[in-house]
């Protein structure tokens, strides 16, 4: 079965920088004995990636946005689970690692189309009714006729309308990492019954 390609599209959601807020009242030293200095608890979200190719953009993208104001969670590197059933290691993907998190974000490089283990991860996404965010990395490179190839369960939820892909770019998003948190929304209010997840699961990879 051919991938659907996609032709890259400028960013729908530009960033604009929130207005600034009033500096606060400096409170009184007794004042701040008591008061509770946890920071609140930040969302989760599940980073889906091909370790062979893309682990450097991983680290650049948790390093633009795991100490600002999300918790980004990859749980692939430990995904050697002791199974050669794909379904009860979908299980186990979807009920450790997916559960607990709002919404998947799958960084997509040249071999993302061909690895089972994505397929995997985005299936027990849309199993949860998780948002889901495709990004394209600057080494998906467009062939002549300015298409890319991406998986072919995230082409299926881009075409319903479902998964979030032309909106967002590598460039913009490192850039101006606090337009992420707007992209999550978007992506997980979007409509469950847009969700496309009967194709066979892949079986192994190429």
């Amino acid at each position: 079965m051919s991938n659907s390609p996609f032709e890259p599209r400028p960013p729908l959601f530009p960033w604009y920088a929130p207005p600034l807020a009033p500096a606060p009242a400096r409170p009184a030293f007794a004042t701040l004995l008591g008061t509770n200095l946890s920071q609140p608890e930040r969302p989760r979200v599940f980073v889906s990636y091909q370790h062979s190719s893309d682990q450097a953009y991983y680290y650049q993208f948790s390093k633009a946005f795991h100490d600002i104001y999300e918790s980004i969670y990859d749980n692939s590197l430990a995904r050697q689970i002791d199974s050669d059933n794909p379904e009860y290691v979908i299980q186990r993907i979807r009920d450790e690692f997916i559960t607990g998190t709002s919404c998947t974000i799958v960084l997509i490089g040249p071999t993302s189309y061909q690895r089972k283990y994505l397929d995997w991860e985005i299936k027990a996404t849309l199993d949860k009714e998780h948002g889901l965010i495709g990004i394209q990395l600057p080494h998906l490179t467009a062939n002549f006729s300015g298409q890319v190839t991406v998986p072919i369960r995230f082409a299926q939820n881009v075409q319903s309308g479902y998964a979030l892909w032309h909106e967002i770019s590598w460039q913009q998003l490192i850039a101006n990492p606090a337009s992420l948190k707007q992209y999550i929304a978007d992506a997980c209010s979007r409509p469950k019954n847009k969700i496309v997840n009967q194709k066979e699961i892949k079986k192994q990879n190429g």
